[in-house]
C-alpha cells in the first residue's frame, strides 16, 4: 500500500518498482489482443508513460493490476482501431477437414480478412474471448463494459464474422 501511496504521490522511484513489478503481465496482456510483439513492446511503454501521467487519478487503496490492464486494453484498442493489421488467428481455423494445402491457406487467408474488417470494439472482444480464451468478466473489466456487453460484442462479432465468410463463399455452421 505504501507503494502505491508513493506512487500516487509522484514518487519516481515508486513508479519505477510497479513497472518492473508489473511490465511483463501487461506486456503479455497487449500482446494477446494486438497479436504482434513489437508493437506490444512500443504499446507496453505506452501504458506505462500513460499510468505515468494519470498517477493523480490513481486511487492508492485500489487494485493496480486492474487499473494498469485498462489502460493497457485502452493503449492496444487506440492500436486496433487506427493500425490496419492483420490478426494472427490459430492454425486450426482454417479448413481443417480439407486436404488440399492450397484450398486450406486461401481459406486461412479468406478468414483473416474477415477478421481484420471488424470494428475494433469487436476484434478486441473477439480476440480476447473467441482466441485467447480469456474469461468475460476480465474482457469486460479491462475494456472498461460490463460481462452482459461484452457477450453482445462476442455474439455480434460472430455474426458478423459468418456473414462476410458466407459472402465470401466459406460455408460456416453454427454449433
Amino acid at each position: 500500500m505504501e507503494l502505491l501511496e508513493r506512487f500516487a504521490a509522484g514518487n519516481l522511484e515508486a513508479f519505477e518498482a510497479l513497472f518492473r513489478e508489473h511490465h511483463k503481465e501487461v506486456y503479455a496482456w497487449i500482446v494477446r489482443i494486438v497479436r504482434d510483439h513489437g508493437i506490444a513492446e512500443d504499446l507496453t511503454v505506452e501504458t506505462f508513460w500513460r499510468i505515468y501521467r494519470a498517477r493523480d487519478r490513481f486511487d492508492p487503496a485500489g487494485n493496480f493490476r486492474a487499473w494498469a490492464r485498462r489502460i493497457a486494453t485502452n493503449a492496444a484498442l487506440d492500436q486496433l482501431r487506427t493500425a490496419r493489421r492483420e490478426t494472427e488467428l490459430p492454425e486450426g481455423l482454417a479448413g481443417a477437414g480439407t486436404a488440399d494445402p492450397a484450398v486450406r491457406r486461401e481459406t486461412r487467408e479468406r478468414i483473416k480478412q474477415a477478421f481484420f474488417q471488424l470494428p475494433a470494439k469487436y476484434r478486441l472482444v473477439a480476440t480476447l474471448a473467441l482466441i485467447e480464451e480469456e474469461p468475460y468478466k476480465n474482457i469486460g473489466e479491462a475494456a472498461g463494459i460490463s460481462v452482459a456487453l461484452v457477450k453482445v460484442r462476442v455474439f455480434r462479432a460472430v455474426r458478423m464474422l459468418r456473414k462476410k465468410l458466407n459472402s465470401l463463399g466459406i460455408e460456416v455452421n453454427a454449433k
